[in-house]
């Protein structure tokens, strides 16, 4: 056996030889896959539309819209100024958002239902609606698992149910919209009807201006109850206040601030003399007592001060009775002076005394007199104030503004707002191009086939030594008579191409004995075998062509050859001699050894030495033997004929056979440890490979020119 091993390259997980074609986003291959798709996606567009425009014409329910004009008033008109009643709203955003959230509110588009009686309207109340097929299957496997609470509802209850989901619905259909950087709302209804759809925009609009006055209307009979009990209060506190002065007044003396100080004045000025008369006491009282402790006559004169005293002591005359008389009368004097000067200071504390109460007693009276009278004042200006409050307040009543008004009317429209039968139309073929396209997209990236020879070449490690493309012949008779016919066709010029490479894998001693074989049955093995056993007998060589597929035995379908007739398992069990088993076929061009039916496991006769000994009487006699094997991945033959061969060329059918099946076949032969010579690369279709973007004049890929620049060099 003189097989040849070719040098393997490294595979590479992505599928290409540099390994880089999984980091990045190949757009230029997205959109060849869209393109190649484009009947598909139109075809999808086209659906697309289609059931839009059904849905927008024969299904959907027409709705209509109609929109009501609203501005807030922010200049302020009033008859009285009275802000707290009538005060206007000021143009902020907070106060426009916060309006926004009224005519959105629960409340008014209760109003609204309960004013134009939408409860009894199939459109908004859905109880009045027959249940569609989605509810009742809901209710019926409610009621078959028992999901239901149970209870029963009263008529109350049930009406406010419906109310509250009326009102929801008339939510949904109702939108506001504030004009950028102006007062204006836009009050957009939609209904099925339009004379109902404009009505409930003109509705909402005028219950919303109804509110506001009812508001200031109730805000000021409010603010006039609260100022006429207020008033009335007042007037109360305001009499008693009065009363309570006047009461005063009569109980106590009449005074004045001036009198009282009048008053105070005689208080200080008896304050002043009892001071005076107590300090005159106090020398009387000294001077009685320096004469009442004076020891001799002279000092008694001395201390008496009495000028007479005095003469008649310096006249000698201290024993003279006139001195003690004097002395006498001297003492009495001043004994006389200190009692009345006693009883005149007690007098005067006296006076002092009451004089000090009577001011005290005045001017507590004073200051409870002049407290009693703010109290009444304060009174009167606040019953006043409050009275001028009621009466501007009651002079409000049925002038109040509200704080917007109608700008426009709800016009009826003529056509339906939705569905937009042309937009619909066009969502739906855009639906369409995008699934279409996704699910393009997502077909090619689960893809696992090889359609160009660099990514079988980059995944396997093993070199491509041909690419045939797809025989124009729908029975495999006509195969050969196609190549037969047409030498010069694309399909003949791929097989010698194939025959060159497979005799140039090993210059010095180019292969002999050539196994075909491929992953699995219907990937053209046969037909390739056969076609490179004409091409070789177009060169004058001495071809024997052996069907190693002694379990299908396929040739009979290419040849007419009895299947009674000796072939390969008479050759080895000797009951036939090669040279009289061998068919020669004219329109091949070599000799046929076919498959014979046996009982023996086909391994094992291609295991035994007779197999080996027919071989080696076979390379004596012709120049190229080809062998055509069953699928590796089916039995086990091909693994062991191909330690008889010199090659082994390993068939891939294009855009059919999976990365894992072919890895999976090229592991079995490597655990026997051998290596295949080349790949074909099988059954190309050449309108394929222009769908994919390999073929054509621009195609990138050299392998592939009979699709292009070859189409001048080829008769096909």
């Amino acid at each position: 056996m003189n097989q040849t091993f070719p040098t393997r390259v490294p595979s590479t997980a992505s599928g290409t030889p540099d390994g880089g074609a999984a980091d990045f986003i190949d757009l230029g291959r997205i959109l060849q896959t869209l393109w190649r798709g484009k009947f598909a996606i139109l075809a999808a567009m086209v659906i697309g539309a289609i059931c839009a425009g059904y849905y927008a014409f024969a299904v959907a329910t027409p709705l209509y819209r109609s929109t009501s004009v609203v501005m807030l008033n922010n200049r302020e008109e009033q008859v009285v100024d009275i802000e707290s009643v009538l005060g206007g709203l000021s143009p902020d955003r907070l106060v426009i958002n916060s309006e926004v959230e009224i005519l959105n509110s629960r409340s008014l588009n209760g109003q609204v239902v309960d004013a134009l009686n939408l409860t009894e309207d199939p459109e908004f109340n859905g109880a009045l609606r027959p249940a569609s097929l989605t509810e009742r299957l809901r209710q019926s496997v409610s009621g078959l698992i028992g999901t239901g609470d149970g209870t029963t509802l009263s008529e109350a209850e049930r009406e406010a149910r419906e109310r509250e989901a009326t009102i929801n619905a008339l939510q949904q259909a109702v939108t506001v919209r504030n004009v950028p950087t102006t007062l204006v709302f836009d009050i957009t209804a939609k209904s099925e009807s339009p004379r109902k759809a404009a009505l409930i925009a003109d509705t909402v609009a005028q219950l919303y201006i109804e509110e506001q006055l009812a508001v200031k209307f109730a805000a000021t009979e409010q603010a006039t109850s609260w100022l006429s009990d207020r008033v009335a209060e007042l007037r109360v506190e305001l009499e008693d206040s009065e009363a309570k002065v006047t009461s005063f007044n009569l109980g106590a003396e009449l005074i004045n601030q001036e009198t009282l100080r009048g008053l105070e004045r005689q208080l200080k000025e008896l304050r002043d003399r009892i001071a005076e008369r107590s300090s005159s006491l106090d020398q009387l009282r000294e001077q009685l007592a320096r004469i009442q402790a004076a020891d001799t006559p002279l000092a008694k004169a001395e201390a008496s001060g009495d000028a007479q005293l005095q003469r008649m002591i310096s006249q000698g005359g201290a024993d003279d009775p006139a001195f003690a008389i004097r002395l006498e009368q001297v003492i009495a004097r001043l004994d006389i002076d200190v009692q009345r000067g006693e009883t005149q200071l007690q007098a005067l504390s006296t006076s002092e005394t009451e004089l000090g109460n009577q001011i005290d007693r005045q001017g507590a009276d004073l200051l409870t007199l002049q407290q009693l009278t703010r109290e009444a004042e304060a009174s009167r200006l606040l019953y006043e104030y409050f009275l001028s409050r009621l009466k501007q307040t009651s002079a409000q009543r049925g002038i109040q503004q509200a704080d917007s008004r109608q700008l426009s009317t709800a016009i009826v429209p003529v056509s339906p707002f939705e569905p937009r039968k042309s937009m619909m139309m066009v969502i739906g073929a855009m639906l369409g191009l995008f699934v279409s396209a996704a699910l393009l997209l997502i077909r090619e990236s689960r893809n696992n086939t090889f359609r160009e020879a660099e990514t079988l070449e980059g995944l396997s490690g093993y070199s491509v030594l041909g690419n045939i493309p797809l025989l124009p012949a729908r029975r495999r008779k006509d195969a050969l008579e196609y190549l037969a016919s047409r030498p010069t066709s694309a399909a003949a010029e791929a097989i010698r191409n194939l025959r060159t490479s497979v005799l140039l894998s090993n210059i010095d001693s180019p292969p002999q004995v050539i196994m075909m074989t491929s992953s699995l049955p219907g990937e053209g093995k046969t037909t390739l075998s056969l076609a490179l056993s004409q091409s070789f007998g177009g060169m004058g060589k001495k071809v024997l062509l052996i069907e190693g597929d002694i379990r299908r035995r396929v040739f009979s379908q290419y040849f007419d050859i009895a299947d009674d007739a000796p072939g390969l398992v008479a050759v080895l069990d000797r009951s036939t001699a090669l040279k009289d088993a061998v068919v020669h076929n004219a329109r091949v061009g070599a000799d046929i050894l076919i498959g014979d039916k046996t009982s023996t496991n086909a391994a094992d006769l291609f295991s035994s030495e007779s197999f080996a000994t027919v071989l080696r009487e076979a390379r004596e006699q012709y120049d190229q033997i080809i062998i055509d094997t069953p699928p590796v991945l089916i039995v086990p033959d091909a693994r062991v004929i191909a330690h008889q061969c010199d090659a082994v060329i390993f068939t891939v059918k294009w855009d059919h056979t999976s990365h894992p099946q072919v890895l999976s076949a090229l592991k079995m032969f490597e655990s026997v440890n051998l290596q295949i010579s080349g790949l074909a690369l099988n059954q190309i279709n050449p309108k394929g490979l222009n769908r994919y973007g390999y073929g054509g004049k621009s195609g990138a890929y050299s392998q592939y020119a009979y699709t292009g620049y070859g189409k001048n060099y080829y008769t096909n």
